[in-house]
């Protein structure tokens, strides 16, 4: 009886030891990992941000000269966004904006919009959707150059009556046997550029003015 409470008593101690030591190393790899997972985030979205804006256009850090952006209906967004700041010799150039079209075909389409201090579209990319696999994912930068053709345009140009697809009398493609998605993301990026014209003063504050 008493070598049978002994082992019992051992094998509770090797248990106990075991689990200290898994938890241990479970804890040492989170902390050394954690370091690396946040610099490949911000290194990702550092690339996506250069995708819009070339690094050679701008010489801040444009990951730290941000804005908390309150919800704003007129960008589709529900929940504050960070929006970035491109400077050049401490002269604004551009802001790269978080937007979203609430009527895609299969819900929300997220968007990266990046717009010019001129007022041009730097690009536009779509960083989330659930559009229709081979259809409204065209919209898609992985799938179809589609969204390409928003860089260099502005209010102006085309003229605020082309902002539409073809169907509509616009200037903008559909796709063939999806009209809503591509519909959806033109008008977010026309709002997302009226928003830009008549924000633009708040929105390359300095960031202790807009808080």
């Amino acid at each position: 009886m008493m070598a049978l409470q002994k082992h019992i008593i051992r094998v509770g101690l090797l248990l106990g030891l075991f689990a200290i030591v898994a938890t241990t190393l479970v804890a040492f790899t989170e902390r050394n990992t954690r370091d690396q997972i946040t610099e490949n985030e911000r290194q990702r979205l550092l690339d996506g941000i250069n995708a819009l804006i070339p690094h050679e256009q701008y010489d801040n850090d444009i990951l730290q000269d941000t804005l908390k952006w309150p919800a704003t209906m007129a960008l589709g967004t529900e929940e504050p966004t960070e929006i970035y700041r491109a400077r050049l010799d401490g002269e604004p150039v551009a802001a790269i904006l978080t937007v979203v079209a609430p009527d895609g075909y299969s819900g929300q389409i997220k968007m990266l919009v990046g717009i010019y201090h001129s007022g041009k579209l730097a690009g536009v990319r779509v960083i989330s959707h659930k559009e229709t696999p081979g259809l409204g994912d065209k919209i898609d930068e992985n799938k179809s150059d589609w969204i390409l053709q928003f860089e260099g345009l502005s209010l102006t140009d085309p003229a605020a009556a082309k902002w539409k697809v073809k169907k509509d009398g616009g200037q903008f493609d559909q796709f063939t046997g999806a009209t809503i998605t591509p519909r959806a993301v033109v008008n977010a990026v026309k709002e997302a550029l009226i928003y830009f014209r008549d924000e633009k003063k708040a929105l390359f504050a300095p960031s202790e003015e807009s808080s």
